[in-house]
């Protein structure tokens, strides 16, 4: 199984060719690149050459950006007006980059209670939207299940697709709307900050999981830190990969894991995520062959 990880916030402190290098040579055989705010390479002037270098970089050792992750924040008037309007640009850095699937998020509105059926129907709208971009440009368009704070408690709720059965629903709407152009990018720590095990909303959903966001939680906080570092059942999640022979990539999305470090020690943090990402595809693989 091959696996990955963001460029995330090392290209935010150390620029996006040194973070490149710095997973290459750890060891990954994947890259997912990070779109997430408007200081990120592809918005920036020169773009494409940077694209194209990175491309050569990754080429050159065998190394392949499979995932991508489109810009998001700032409220639901901010995303609509300022970030989605860049998506063209997002996935012409895919297509040069050979990415083949892009995390969306959907649009989001507080409080999400009382609201789904609301949402559903914006959210249809809006994915929709974006189906001649994605042919366009020859990506998938991954849907993503996200929370939100409970504006009483402050406490982690849920919001879209948090609830396993409605990130089905959305999938398949939209799939038979339009085949083969979404897919499920399951996020690991967001299902367990809704109070739901993960191994139980990858049982529900199946063969339509078509990506990951995998990193630890505490059930409290959005940590994205590394497995193990939190309090996810990491056994538990790699049989239940197994169980439904999933497929796709094992995408690392433990940006925040190299946060207490100083920077002269990426390179060895990264070899750790690496080496750490490695043996947990290797666990779903002896699950999967001794099924």
């Amino acid at each position: 199984m091959l696996f990955s990880t963001p460029t995330g916030e090392l290209s935010e402190k150390i620029g996006i060719e040194k973070s490149v290098q710095i997973l290459i040579d750890a060891g990954f055989p994947c890259i997912d690149i990070s779109m997430f705010n408007m200081q990120d390479f592809p918005f920036v002037d020169g773009y494409k050459e940077i694209a194209y270098k990175i491309r050569a970089m990754a080429d050159s050792k065998g190394v392949i950006f499979n995932q991508a992750h489109a810009p998001f924040g700032g409220g639901i008037v901010n995303y609509t007006k300022n970030l989605v309007p860049k998506f063209p640009q997002s996935m012409e850095v895919c297509r040069i980059l050979g990415v083949k699937c892009i995390v969306v998020h959907p649009l989001q509105v507080i409080p999400y209670y009382n609201h789904e059926e609301e949402m559903f129907e914006k959210n249809m709208e809006f994915y929709s939207q974006l189906v001649p971009l994605a042919k366009e440009y020859g990506v998938k368009i991954g849907i993503e299940n996200m929370w939100q704070r409970h504006l009483v408690t402050n406490r982690i709720c849920d919001d879209v697709c948090a609830p396993p059965e409605e990130l089905c629903r959305y999938f398949d709407t939209l799939n038979e709307r339009f085949p083969g152009v979404f897919t499920v990018c399951l996020d690991i720590g967001h299902v367990a900050l809704c109070g739901r095990e993960p191994e139980d909303a990858i049982y529900t959903l199946g063969s339509r999981i078509g990506a990951l966001h995998v990193h630890d939680v505490d059930y409290i906080d959005d940590l994205h830190t590394l497995p193990g570092v939190g309090k996810l059942k990491w056994d538990r999640i790699c049989k239940a990969l197994a169980d439904i022979d999933y497929r796709g990539e094992f995408t690392l999305e433990a940006n925040s894991f190299f946060d207490g470090f100083d920077i002269e020690l990426y390179p060895i943090v990264a070899k750790f995520a690496k080496d750490v990402t490695e043996y947990l595809t290797k666990k779903i693989e002896g699950y999967r062959n001794n099924k």
